[in-house]
């Protein structure tokens, strides 16, 4: 069940990556799943458990957030996350919402989605 969530998360954030950053990602953005480090892979799986709670908790009504609440959502879940597997993570790894960059904010909103059509 873990993998199968941390895969609908990591497939997510590759999508969003290829489709919303500015010319070419770096490589580590885009590592497949069975490459990509086991913390990465604990967090991702985490952040979509996460995430369709919320759904279901909601019964489905997260349908009525915005995007930007969306991915503000999943980028909270994340800096918990980081904070979790790393003692002094750098600032840029626990940004609030809007220090993130553009593409970052619509790939955590595509995600958000990405979970919600899962469910």
């Amino acid at each position: 069940m873990q993998d199968k969530n941390g895969r609908i998360f990591r497939e997510a954030w590759i999508s969003g990556v290829q489709q919303h950053y500015p010319g070419e990602p770096k490589p580590g953005y885009i590592t497949p799943w069975e490459d990509t480090p086991e913390w990465e892979r604990e967090a991702a799986a985490a952040v979509c458990i996460q995430v369709a709670d919320f759904i279901r908790v909601s019964n489905g009504n997260t349908s009525k957030l915005s995007r930007e609440q969306k991915g503000r959502f999943v980028a909270l879940c994340w800096i918990a996350q980081i904070h979790k597997h790393f003692e002094d993570p750098k600032p840029s790894y626990v940004a609030d919402w809007p220090e993130l960059p553009e593409w970052q904010q619509q790939t955590d909103a595509d995600i958000f989605e990405a979970i919600e059509q899962a469910e």
